[in-house]
């Protein structure tokens, strides 16, 4: 539902909160005057802007998560616990979102405050009960009409964003991001472009399993002959991971396997055609008939095995994805679309936030046929989406959960 179909279904009471944080004149005991005052100020644009200006940098996080997210409802167990995921912030952001926790807001383009009992918001002040943390993020996104409940049945324990409001969220924040980009004009002096590469490798690591004996280690690893044999059939070339290298959270077998060969891998073992069983690596009877099919993967299956594959690492994945496919139509510099959306990016463990943007979405972007990486002369790196892109990251939704392979969670703590 959009704003005012949402205002339409809200109690009197927080209709009233709203238009006093937007400052709104209005009569406070009518309904419909408290509605179509708030409606001509929140969609004014320079009121809209200036609030989300104001935003402190965990709001903008916390908004980014749900921006493209596929589904219209919400439950405050996940809401708070994506605001807590929110929380990655050095001193100096602390401090910089310090006013938005304290419930301030831009007053700039707004009217004067509404007309309401005195009598009535004072004792509802005496008897409110003080929200601090996540909730009192929640409070402050329903406060700003941002957020809102369900009206009926079980939706009333869900939350919604209206629709318009979301769009004009996306929109806003993308002028903000674009501002942070510099967009290459010309051409670059080589680019690197794997569509297609992925798909058809799904094959190649079938047939090479299908025609080789491949023992396996106590810890259900191939030894390091049969993995340099498979990187040399590949369509692209890998190095071993490093000994002694900390590489856990994106797939069963990424401490031992290079990233992109580990995400084939992981991908046909969870769609059953791989077994691992009797120390030897062999296909499933569902692999062999996959094998003897012997065409390229789907690209659109990959990107979504790969989104929730890397979920779990990354929990806004879907949010910063859809942030580079808006923002690199074009070529751009590597380098200011990182310094764009390296505030979104969480460090995990040993993965800094450098290191996830460049190896965990860049690179493995490229690898899915995502996106082009080149390098220009004056420039230095540059990237570019590319259409088959553009079209599976702007149009393909995906479950929520992140796909976990075997590899418990007390592994990365230990």
């Amino acid at each position: 539902m959009n704003l005012a179909d949402m205002l339409s279904y809200t109690d009197i009471g927080q209709l009233s909160r709203i238009a006093t944080a937007y400052r709104c004149e209005c009569n406070g005991n009518s309904k419909n005057d408290l509605i179509q005052s708030i409606l001509s100020t929140i969609t004014r644009r320079d009121v809209f802007e200036s609030q989300v200006g104001a935003m402190g940098l965990e709001d903008l996080r916390f908004m980014n998560s749900l921006l493209f997210d596929p589904r219209d409802s919400f439950s405050l167990e996940e809401l708070l616990a994506r605001v807590q995921q929110s929380k990655f912030s050095s001193p100096e952001q602390a401090s910089s979102s310090q006013s938005a926790d304290n419930g301030q807001m831009t007053n700039a383009a707004a009217a004067p405050v509404v007309k309401r009992n005195a009598k009535r918001a004072k004792t509802a002040k005496e008897h409110a009960m003080p929200e601090s943390g996540p909730r009192a993020t929640i409070s402050r996104f329903k406060q700003y009409g941002w957020l809102f409940n369900g009206y009926a049945g079980s939706d009333r324990y869900l939350f919604q964003i209206p629709k318009d409001l979301k769009d004009r969220f996306k929109e806003t924040l993308e002028r903000k991001l674009a501002a942070q980009v510099a967009i290459i004009r010309d051409e670059p002096d080589a680019y690197r472009d794997e569509q297609g590469l992925l798909g058809e490798d799904v094959a190649e690591l079938l047939t090479y399993v299908h025609h080789n004996e491949i023992q396996l280690t106590a810890e259900g690893i191939m030894y390091k002959r049969n993995v340099q044999q498979l990187l040399e059939r590949l369509g692209v070339q890998e190095q071993l991971p490093g000994r002694g290298e900390w590489r856990f959270g994106y797939g069963r077998h990424i401490n031992e396997y290079p990233n992109r060969m580990s995400l084939l891998y992981d991908y046909c073992f969870y769609n059953g055609w791989l077994s691992e069983s009797g120390a030897m690596l062999t296909l499933t009877a569902a692999g062999m008939e996959r094998q003897a099919v012997r065409v390229a993967e789907a690209p659109d299956k990959l990107y979504r095995f790969w989104l929730r594959l890397y979920k779990g690492a990354m929990p806004n994945i879907r949010a910063i994805t859809h942030w580079v496919g808006r923002l690199s139509q074009h070529w751009v510099s590597s380098d200011t679309l990182k310094g764009a959306l390296l505030p979104y990016i969480k460090p995990f463990y040993y993965d800094q936030p450098e290191t996830i943007f460049d190896q965990r979405l860049i690179a493995m972007m490229m690898h899915l046929g995502l996106l082009r990486i080149g390098e220009h002369a004056e420039q230095g790196g540059v990237i570019r989406m590319t259409p088959l892109g553009r079209s599976i990251v702007a149009g393909f939704n995906i479950d929520d959960d992140a796909i976990v392979l075997h590899t418990p969670i007390s592994e990365y703590e230990n």
